[in-house]
């Protein structure tokens, strides 16, 4: 009888300690939709140039502790629409949109795998990302802080080589100006709780 009641009292002392531990962190659902901002700066043999978007969509879940501090990613799945990226000059847009063959595959993804958080907010992602139809394992750093309001901004950047997504760089003018293989994505958005 004895017995029985030790092992008793230890499976309530383990469901109490694990109850403890679940509440001490919560995993929460944050969503931003179109408050993304995207810019994409490349080279040509002209000039630099940049595109800027401010349309997209993130869902993530994160983890928090009691304090409200973050402690994990858990999941993220990014979506922009490769229209949305403008530049100065629209048959700029119109090459790059053809070279991303945006009438086959209209949106740019990204779909995490896995994330690691530091103290510092600093989060190391693996995942899938996925322009032009093509999917490639992509690494990603990435820096969160969680905002007075509670909300989590996220800011990262990302250099990408187009040949890597089977992109011909584009050329302008019958092929006189040439753009670089290698593009640089910079994003900052700002998640609210779902």
């Amino acid at each position: 009888m004895k017995k029985v009641l030790l092992q008793t009292k230890w499976v309530i002392a383990l469901f109490c300690i694990q109850f403890v531990s679940m509440a001490a962190t919560a995993q929460v659902k944050y969503h931003a939709k179109d408050n993304v901002q995207s810019i994409i700066k490349g080279t040509s043999t002209l000039h630099d140039w940049s595109m800027q978007a401010s349309k997209g969509e993130c869902i993530a879940t994160f983890t928090l502790n009691a304090a409200e501090k973050l402690t994990g990613l858990q999941s993220l799945f990014f979506s922009m629409p490769v229209e949305g990226l403008k530049s100065d000059h629209s048959a700029m847009d119109k090459n790059a949109y053809k070279a991303l063959k945006t009438s086959q595959y209209p949106v740019i993804t990204y779909n995490l795998s896995s994330a690691s958080l530091a103290p510092d907010g600093s989060i190391k992602c693996q995942g899938k990302l996925t322009i032009a139809g093509t999917t490639v394992d992509a690494g990603l750093l990435a820096f969160a802080k969680v905002n007075p309001d509670k909300s989590i901004a996220i800011s990262g950047t990302k250099k990408i080589s187009m040949k890597d997504f089977n992109i011909e760089p584009p050329t302008f003018m019958l092929g006189a100006i040439k753009t670089g293989n290698d593009i640089t994505l910079q994003f900052d958005l700002t998640l609210a709780k779902q």
